[in-house]
């Protein structure tokens, strides 16, 4: 397997940081698409000082070759391929293997894993019968999180990575077998029995299969559907240093397994405020809808200082122009949803509330143009994924992402545990009193 571990970078003239009567050089650095950093990873060493950087927006904590983003422009590039060429045919495994092995498949390459996909989409019986432990109320997230930790308990094989074989059956086993889990987590839900995955079948068709189908009824997935999911898992498939992928790095950096790693990547996305957006959307969409208020009267409140309502779906912390992924799933959109359900309200009225952003001032000036979540979880929904599993979609999809840069991580030379400092401002020394003396 080839794969750069490091994007190269350019050293500049030294910034220079004063405090007080000292002046300090600090390294500047570029990397291959021209973001400078300040390197500041001795700056406690030299002057005693931590820079504060809460949520590390500014912040930068790892070099990486695996996605590149410019949010001013609107750009995402997976390996350096723009999102927007994965839109016209290419498949979510291809686009996996691309963040895994840092670069395109070979035929070879894409069907060995294939293979691989097939052969381990099985739970282990042992695994399967842990569902039953769960409530039928359980958040699909949590048993997610909980059965890819498990995984290691059945494959300690794989808990030391360092051959690249080992590596690539590791993350085939995760990337089969999270549809499986995804799926199980579901069907217990309801109370349904377990469908086995179809060896027959590709990956989202054997997906949706395990979840719809009914004993001596397989659910059979048009061409439509799967093109449309394979582009919801690809355009979720990496996206730099946000919280889930941080969370896998920063758990990955103590030594922790692969698996371990994504479990808590899958905690962290199932966060309201990073994995549960799309839901929001759709919650949003709903309350207009059930609510008889036209597209143009929930703006308003929006805008309204002294309401609570807030437009979800619109602007992205990173994107200050357009989400590029967004524009994608719009086009999908509108040529799923009426195939599928005819006439959709919510779809109505997202277009009418995309019409009034584009156009509105008060959203221009701030840059809040639709961002991923606000069509992903239209499509989902005409798809047939119920909304508790939406966030689950979301983790099949970032997935790839989270174990290219495990894998990216463990093998940069220099690698530390991550450990974060922090500015103290609780109490100053004091003295422990015994009860009887205590206030």
């Amino acid at each position: 397997m080839r794969q750069p571990l490091s994007s190269p970078t350019r050293s500049h003239e030294p910034a220079t940081l004063i405090l007080g009567d000292k002046s300090y050089l600090l390294p500047v650095i570029e990397g291959s698409e021209g973001e400078r950093a300040i390197d500041i990873s001795k700056l406690r060493d030299q002057t005693g000082h931590i820079t504060l950087d809460q949520g590390y927006g500014n912040t930068g904590s790892c070099e990486s070759a695996i996605t590149f983003i410019d949010g001013e422009k609107g750009i995402l590039r997976y390996r350096g391929i723009p999102i927007e060429q994965f839109a016209h045919g290419a498949t979510f495994i291809e686009v996996a293997l691309l963040l895994i092995l840092g670069h395109l498949p070979t035929d070879a390459e894409y069907d060995a894993f294939s293979k691989d996909l097939t052969r381990f989409a099985y739970l282990d019986e042992g695994m399967k019968h842990q569902f039953e432990g769960f409530p039928r109320t359980a958040p699909p997230m949590a048993i997610l999180s909980a059965m890819i930790n498990s995984m290691s308990c059945f494959h300690p094989e794989l808990y030391e990575l360092e051959d690249e074989a080992q590596f690539l059956i590791a993350a085939a086993r995760l990337i089969s077998k999270v549809r499986s889990i995804a799926a199980y987590a579901y069907r217990h839900s309801r109370g349904v029995p377990y469908i086995y995955p179809d060896p027959k079948l590709r990956y989202v068709p054997n997906f949706l299969h395990m979840m719809f189908s009914q004993p001596y009824d397989q659910y059979v997935c048009s061409d439509l559907i799967n093109r449309a999911m394979n582009l919801i898992l690809i355009l979720h498939a990496d996206h730099e240093q946000n919280c889930s992928t941080s969370t896998v790095r920063m758990v990955g950096s103590s030594g922790a397994n692969l698996f371990a790693s994504c479990a808590a990547g899958v905690c962290a996305l199932w966060g309201p405020l990073h994995g549960g957006a799309n839901v929001e959307v759709l919650e949003m969409l709903d309350k207009i809808h059930q609510g008889n208020m036209t597209p143009e009267e929930y703006v308003k409140l929006a805008k309204d200082k002294d309401s609570k309502v807030r437009l979800m779906g619109f602007g992205h912390r990173v994107y200050k122009s357009f989400d590029p992924r967004a524009q994608i799933l719009q086009k999908v959109a509108e040529e799923l949803v009426p195939q599928l359900c005819g006439s959709d309200p919510l779809l109505e009225i997202a277009r009418r509330l995309e019409d009034i952003a584009r156009s509105d001032p008060y959203f221009i000036d701030r840059n809040l143009y639709p961002n991923v979540d606000f069509y992903s979880g239209i499509i989902l929904r005409a798809i047939g994924i119920p909304v508790n599993m939406f966030t689950v979609m979301f983790s099949i999809g970032r997935l790839p992402g989270w174990i290219a840069q495990w894998w990216e991580q463990n093998h940069t030379p220099g690698t530390r545990i991550a450990r974060p400092r922090q500015v103290y401002v609780g109490n100053r020394q004091k003295d422990y009193l015994p009860k009887d003396q205590r206030g």
